[in-house]
This record gives structure tokens, C-alpha cells and sequence, in this order.
């Protein structure tokens, strides 16, 4: 197949869609189909050669306080020379920026299928920034955008059943996968862990991911220091960047930032803490859960999305209901008091995270792609229907 993959967020760049996004490229060309990226362009992009892959990469203008991160401009008449030249027999919108609705609409201006995957809950976002006004507003447009293509990948069954009530519609289950080859316990490090204060005995918390306001870092931090108090030998490492780093490095002195990390630099990060304390309340997925499985470590998040899906709290990680924050803090106190039961923990974890391969992801993901290629739209954007060819 020849499939056309728009998305607003792409490797350098370091953030959960990103990487999935660069999982999908990579496995579909592993697999032999023919793929055209469409994305912002970088001048820090990594050269990616391959006979398979075509790029188009569009002016984008960075995100303001979001260093490192830029939103495609729409593009509407060069995508659609573009995909009249390219052909492709499906195109995936992973974003629903102002990319992925020009992608969008060229597309179905062309008559070929269109799918997208819902990443972000953005309406959830809008209050974190101050905007609560607006979520409807925005989750109307995520309703319009998602109803006008044949189908909608979605990572967790209970957000589907949650927009399918939003009425959006078409919508297909696609999981995530664990690379346990990057992400390893081998990549523990001493070194690094000296670095930090801390010997091989030291308890070690990790938090990964941007350090934004909907990642709910302070919550975090606040179970660290609570735990102190019986723990005084605790350390606390954050991993990303972001804006509202520097205030919480402001706050918390003691705190280790570490800043963002990419591939072999971010599996020691990982490999090396002891304890993966994940407190956001807004993942549509969150894949630093699965990496910290694959990785070892003793996780605690709240039991929902990728939290639910894979960790069985007390047999290899911990659950605390969301948005229980006494929950949180007694979860982490019950893991320091409980050592000796944390080689079992981080064995049942590795195991956990070795059982769902990306290429089984890959393989549904082609799979909808495929069922998708053979429909078309019988009306226009308000009110689409699609039928099989």
C-alpha cells in the first residue's frame, strides 16, 4: 500500500505521539508498503533514509511556551498537489492541528480515505491553561474533525466508550506496544545514579514525560516529600522539559531535573531510578507507563488508561483510584516500607511488558489501514457516511 501519514509532532521531538507516530513510519516500511510523512519542518531532523519513504515537510512556528516544538500551518492547496502526485490509497491524520485539517480536507477533496487516531484529550487541556471555556467548544471540533474520516484509532476502551457518548463516531481500538529491546533493567548505570546522590542502596523515584500543567508533576513531587519524612535518603529524578520546568526546579531544589533525554540516554534514566511514580490525570494512553514496565521498575499510577491496561496493582506495579491523592501518597509509602518485594515486582513488569510487542500493534494498525483503503464517502463533511468499495 502507498499510505500518507500527517502528524504536527515527529522525532527529534520527544512526546508520546511523536514516538508512536515514528513506530507506525517504521514498521509500515519495515512491512514493504510505501509511506509519505508529512510534518513540520525541523532543521535538527534527524536525515532519514529510505527507499520506501517520501517526505513533505511544511512550514510550522513554534509553540509559544514550548521550546522545541512547532505546529504545522495549514497547507491546504500544496497538500493536495501533493497527494494527487503521490497517489496513496489511504491518508492518516495523527493530528487534528492546523496540519491535520488541511490534510484533511485535501483529501477528501480527492475522494481518498481518511483515518486518524485520537492522541489528546485537547477539550481536557483547555482548563489546565486556563481555558476552561472552551473545552466544548473544542470537543466539538474534535467531533466534526474525527466524524469525517472512515475511522478513528483510539488507545484505551474506556475513552472510546467515553467519545463514543461525545458522539463521535467509527471509532477502533489500537494499543500500544513496549520496545523492550531499548528499554531494558540491563541499562542500569551507577554512574549515572551517582550522579544523582544516590548508591546502589538509595531509593530512587522517577517521573518521565513533558513537564506541562496536565502532567500533574507537583502531585508527584508531594508524594515524594511526604515520603521523605520516613525516607530521608529518598531522591527524586524528573525526565523532560517543558513549560513549567524551571518553576518546578524553582520550587524544588532538591529535585534532580534531568532534562529532556533521547533513546539509550533515556533507557539508563529509566533503568537506573527504582521506583516510576506517574500522577497525571489526562493521558488518552500514557506511554512512559509501558516503558517503565519494560525498564523494571516498580510503577505507581492511577488505574486508568495504559495504568489499567497493563499493571495489576501488588503483582507487577501498583494502582491508586484516579484522582485519590491520599491514594497516591499511602501507594508510595507502601512500596519503600516493602523492598523485599521489589525483585518480584520488577520481574513481573519486564514479563508484563515483553507480551505486547509493537509488532502486533503494527499489524492492527495496518489492518484498519487496509479495511479503510476500500471505502469511500457517499455525502459530503456534514454528516459523512462511508461505504465499502
Amino acid at each position: 500500500m502507498k499510505i500518507a501519514l500527517v502528524t504536527e509532532t515527529f522525532p527529534p521531538e520527544v512526546n508520546g505521539v511523536a514516538m508512536t507516530n515514528q513506530r507506525l513510519v517504521r514498521g509500515l516500511l519495515d512491512r514493504g508498503h510505501e509511506v509519505l510523512l508529512v510534518k513540520p519542518r525541523r532543521s535538527d531532523a534527524p536525515d532519514i533514509r529510505n527507499g520506501q519513504l517520501a517526505m513533505l515537510e511544511v512550514f510550522g512556528i513554534p509553540i509559544p511556551n514550548y521550546a522545541g516544538l512547532k505546529i504545522g500551518l495549514p497547507a491546504p492547496g500544496q497538500l493536495e498537489q501533493q497527494f494527487e502526485t503521490y497517489q496513496p490509497d489511504v491518508v492518516h491524520v495523527a493530528t487534528e492541528g492546523p496540519l491535520g485539517y488541511s490534510a484533511l480536507r485535501a483529501a477528501r477533496k480527492l475522494e481518498v480515505p481518511v483515518t486518524s487516531t485520537f492522541h489528546t484529550n485537547f477539550q481536557d487541556y483547555c482548563a489546565d491553561y486556563g481555558a476552561a471555556f472552551a473545552g466544548r467548544a473544542m470537543m466539538r471540533y474534535l467531533r466534526w474533525f474525527h466524524n469525517n474520516c472512515v475511522l478513528t484509532t483510539v488507545p484505551d476502551q474506556e475513552l472510546i466508550q467515553r467519545l463514543a457518548k461525545e458522539g463521535v463516531e467509527r471509532l477502533e481500538m489500537l494499543g500500544r506496544g513496549a520496545d523492550t529491546k531499548l528499554f531494558s533493567p540491563t541499562k542500569r548505570c551507577q554512574k549515572l545514579r551517582a550522579e544523582w546522590g544516590a548508591d546502589a542502596t538509595t531509593p530512587v523515584v522517577m517521573y518521565v514525560g513533558r513537564a506541562a500543567a496536565e502532567k500533574n508533576i507537583p502531585l508527584a513531587l508531594e508524594a515524594w516529600q511526604r515520603a521523605r519524612a520516613h525516607h530521608p535518603n529518598l531522591k527524586m529524578v524528573v525526565v523532560g522539559d517543558g513549560p513549567v520546568r524551571r518553576k518546578l526546579e524553582k520550587k524544588w531544589p532538591e529535585v534532580h531535573f534531568a532534562g529532556m533525554r533521547y533513546d539509550d540516554d533515556l533507557a539508563a534514566h529509566y533503568a537506573s531510578a527504582d521506583i516510576f511514580l506517574f500522577a497525571s490525570e489526562s493521558e488518552t494512553f500514557g506511554n512512559v507507563v509501558i516503558e517503565a514496565l519494560a525498564s523494571g521498575l516498580v510503577t505507581l499510577t492511577y488505574d486508568y488508561a495504559a495504568g489499567r491496561q497493563f499493571v495489576i496493582s501488588g503483582e507487577n506495579g501498583f494502582l491508586a483510584p484516579l484522582g485519590d491523592r491520599e491514594a497516591l501518597f499511602s501507594g508510595l509509602e507502601h512500596i519503600l516500607e516493602h523492598p523485599e518485594t521489589w525483585e518480584k515486582i520488577r520481574n513481573a513488569a519486564r514479563q508484563t511488558a515483553e507480551n505486547y510487542p509493537w509488532s502486533e500493534t503494527i499489524a492492527r494498525f495496518f489492518a484498519l489501514l487496509e479495511e479503510a483503503a476500500g471505502t469511500v464517502p457517499e455525502i459530503g463533511y456534514s454528516g459523512t457516511k462511508y461505504a465499502s468499495n
